[in-house]
This record gives C-alpha cells, structure tokens and sequence, in this order.
C-alpha cells in the first residue's frame, strides 16, 4: 500500500511539473511576442511608428527626399502609372531649393511630411533645437505648397526622448519604418526589390529615397504589391487603418 501511494504521488508531482513547466513557457512565450508586436504595432504616447494599423491590406512607400530632383519626376509617373500614392518626407533646405518639385508632388496628390530642415542628427539636440528643425521646415512646407504637415521622420532615423518630446508638442506623429531599402547605400536594382518585397505584410512602411537605382527597381516593387492585393496608400492613411482616408 505504501509502495502504491508513493507512485500515485510521485505520478502526481511529474503531472504538476509538467503543468507548470508549460504555463512557464506559454507565458515566456506570450511575453516574447508581445515584446515583437509592440515594436512594429502603431505606438502610442508620442512613440515612434514603425508599422501602420494592419487592419487592411496596405503597404506605404515612403521617399525621403533631401537631395536632388533628378529622379523626382521619374518617381511621379511611376506612381501615376500604378495609381499609388506615397508619402514623401522632405527636408527645409531641400524646399528652399527646389519649392517647384514640392508643388507637383502636393499636386499629384501624394503626402508630405518633415524631414527636418538642415538634416541633422536630431538624437543629439535639445528640445528648443528640435522644435526649431520642426517648425522651420513644417512652416517651409506650408508657405510653398499649402501643406501642413504631421508626420515626421527623423533624418537618418536618429531620434530620443527629447525628439519624441518635441514632436509630440508640436502635434506630430514620429515615423520610422519597418522596411529599409538602403537604397542611398547599395545602388542594386534587385537587392532593393529584394529588401521592399520580402515577406510584405499589411501595415508595412517602406523607406525609400530618390536614386536612379530605386527608380529602376521601383515599377517592379509597387507591382508586386498590386499583384498581391497590397494597396499603396499615403503613411496616415496606412496608420490610421482606413484607406479611403481624406489626406
């Protein structure tokens, strides 16, 4: 008898362990995807954005433009031809420089938000500072194309608290990304498609700039989503979740 409840109660001790073992790993587990989810889920509080609602099948294309126009009018029309819009982020000096481009792409019914104006490493400035480089290119933008922006995309994806801070003062939405061409880097055609496509999924914000390469992989990209029931909507409408969203 003796020998028959020390089995049950060892049988017993082996279940419990069991059962507490696998409690343990559904919570490491839980708390594991909840760690990943939140870094690519919209983020509240003045948190950075590094992926859009989710809630429809979207992706953004997003171009920061901080030099050049050679590539700007090939971009257009690549977008035109696909009826996609795209949110273009774009730095004060820039602007003060080539306000005619900033007008057609206002024109042509794409997004525009803040790139900063002297395209500085915002992770490194005070409060005062970064509300400057804000407010200097949002006002640009405004007076050249009747633009108020309110998203903003620090340059070089540089940002602190202090940035978040000043962009949440200012009414602005801070947006990172949650694919990276490198396309200012590695001028490769396919590579960049490579990096864009990848396992695409709803919500996803794709970064981009205006070089001769991204115009060559460009067409191919936004094809693919197209082919793979992805619409190409500005980053408000893909954060907000609605893709009928008025701009």
């Amino acid at each position: 008898m003796e020998s028959v409840l020390k089995t049950e109660k060892l049988v017993v001790n082996v279940i419990t362990n069991l059962v507490l073992v696998a409690v343990l790993c559904m919570v490491t587990s839980l708390s594991f995807y909840g760690g990943v989810a939140n870094v690519f889920a919209p983020q509240p509080n003045g948190q950075p954005y590094y992926k859009g609602n989710g809630q429809h099948k979207c992706v953004s294309v997003m171009i920061n433009v901080y030099w050049g126009t050679e590539y700007i009018d090939s971009i257009l029309s690549i977008l035109d031809e696909y009826d996609a819009v795209a949110t273009f982020f774009v730095g004060g000096d820039w602007v003060s420089k080539n306000g005619q481009y900033l007008v057609k792409i206002a024109e042509k019914g794409h997004e525009i938000g803040n790139h900063g104006y002297f395209h500085k490493d915002h992770s490194k400035l005070s409060l005062d500072q970064n509300i400057e480089e804000i407010v200097a290119c949002q006002k640009l933008v405004e007076s050249t194309c009747g633009v108020k922006t309110t998203l903003f995309a620090p340059p070089s994806g540089a940002f602190g608290k202090v940035t978040l801070k000043a962009a949440t003062q200012l009414g602005y939405k801070t947006i990172m990304w949650s694919k990276d061409t490198i396309d200012w880097r590695d001028k490769d055609c396919d590579l960049i498609y490579s990096r864009a496509t990848k396992n695409v999924s709803a919500g996803d914000l794709v970064l981009m700039h205006p070089t001769k390469a991204t115009v060559d992989a460009l067409p191919k990209i936004i094809k693919y989503y197209v082919d793979n029931g992805f619409g190409v909507v500005a980053v408000s409408q893909n954060l907000a979740g609605d893709t009928n969203a008025v701009l």
